[in-house]
């Protein structure tokens, strides 16, 4: 891009219908259409109010520690050959960017009368957010996550339940984060009086991925203010950051979408909706998702739980469509190595989620070159080491 208009509409509201071009909108059950409703109408008129902004400010300055740092990695950076900034989103509370948004909707159940949270799960990351923002403001709340998840993130799992909610396995499909939201969704359905559905990424039915996406602005907004204030008022020249749903990218995205920086989204192999997946509707939003040629819904494929999404959150449709952001796509091999790379060359464990994004910037290398990136770091991996180190264990073999 160039000439940035600062009255651009890239990243802004979607239309009354809630669609970003052609994805998004609500594809829902009717019995769900009038909690949509009110929900659009409650974030509205809370996002207006300048007293709840400044109740969230404070939540997410004294309770999840905002602003989070900007570190430069000065010797992986001489050894890719480039400029490799990360916006530390481990160093929060709970140890994701997750809490932006459970904060945000956590002040927002409490504004509409309601009681209960339900949220979905994948890594874990959401669901440990979503009971802690529970914990503090005295909501009971079930998470619903899938039977493989529960696995390979049994850390997790128990911080849920030692915070106080209920952890529900989801025990069809494909045991993971597809399955994990339908049923969150099934609850919904059943208990919308005095249940508010605390989706954890920009995907699902209108308001959801324009609420999720303004709730994370802030660590875009934060990694642009830190950027400029670094690189002596210029912006960087590649931002980029981990897709599934694409809560953290569209956070790190809406920071920059109208600058000259380069947007980079990074899925994986085995669950890239945009790079091999075809239009469709799934979880109430029309958007790219991965189809057979009947079109059912096929199971993604990723070492990160919180990556194994057949889809994609609607505005990352439409701005791979109209050419803003750019989506690539990188294997299990690849994810692993750049996990180490980053633990090896600067001290820092990354989840597995954000180290897709890191194992991009390491096979581009050589075309990045002089050039200044910067990776929001979405995630830290106490919760992945387990399952690193029988994988490694198992090549040692």
């Amino acid at each position: 891009m160039s000439d940035p208009d600062p009255t651009s509409s890239f990243m802004g509201e979607p239309d009354a219908a809630g669609r970003f071009g052609s994805f998004g909108g609500r594809f829902i059950p009717e019995t769900l259409m009038p909690a949509c409703i009110e929900l659009d109408a409650a974030f509205r008129d809370a996002w207006a109010d300048p007293e709840f902004r400044a109740e969230l400010d404070g939540l997410l300055h004294d309770y999840a520690g905002r602003p989070s740092p900007l570190t430069e990695c000065g010797r992986l950076s001489e050894q890719l050959g480039l400029r490799l900034l990360l916006k530390r989103e481990d160093l929060n509370h709970t140890g994701s960017h997750k809490i932006n948004n459970v904060l945000g909707q956590a002040l927002l159940t409490k504004r509409m009368g309601k009681e209960r949270l339900i949220a979905e799960t994948g890594a874990g990351q959401h669901g440990v957010a979503t009971a802690t923002a529970a914990a503090l403001m005295g909501f009971e709340c079930v998470v619903y996550m899938g039977e493989v998840d529960m696995e390979r993130q049994a850390l997790n799992v128990f911080r849920m339940k030692l915070l106080g909610a209920e952890v529900r396995p989801a025990s069809s499909g494909s045991r993971t984060l597809k399955d994990a939201v339908n049923e969150a969704m099934r609850d919904w359905v059943a208990t919308v009086e005095s249940s508010h559905y605390c989706l954890g990424s920009v995907m699902g039915p209108h308001p959801y991925p324009w609420m999720v996406r303004e709730l994370h602005r802030v660590l875009g907004d934060e990694a642009r203010e830190q950027c400029r204030a670094l690189l002596g008022g210029a912006d960087p020249d590649v931002a980029v950051a981990c897709v599934g749903g694409g809560s953290n990218a569209a956070g790190l995205f809406a920071g920059f979408a109208d600058t000259d920086t380069r947007l980079v989204g990074v899925e994986p192999s085995g669950g890239a909706a945009i790079g091999g997946g075809v239009p469709g509707v799934v979880h109430g939003m029309a958007s790219y998702l991965k189809q057979d040629e009947w079109g059912q819904v096929e199971e993604a494929q990723s070492i990160s739980a919180g990556l194994d999404y057949p889809g994609v959150g609607p505005e990352h449709a439409h701005l791979s469509e109209i050419g803003r952001a750019e989506y690539f796509a990188v294997d299990d091999d690849e994810v692993v190595n750049a996990f180490q790379v980053l633990t090896r060359t600067e001290g820092i464990i990354p989840a597995l989620e954000p180290a897709h994004a890191l194992a991009w910037v390491i096979r581009e290398a050589p075309s990045l070159a002089g050039q200044t990136v910067v990776l929001n770091l979405s995630g830290r991996g106490d919760k992945d080491v387990a399952q690193i180190m029988d994988l490694l264990k198992g090549e040692a073999k």
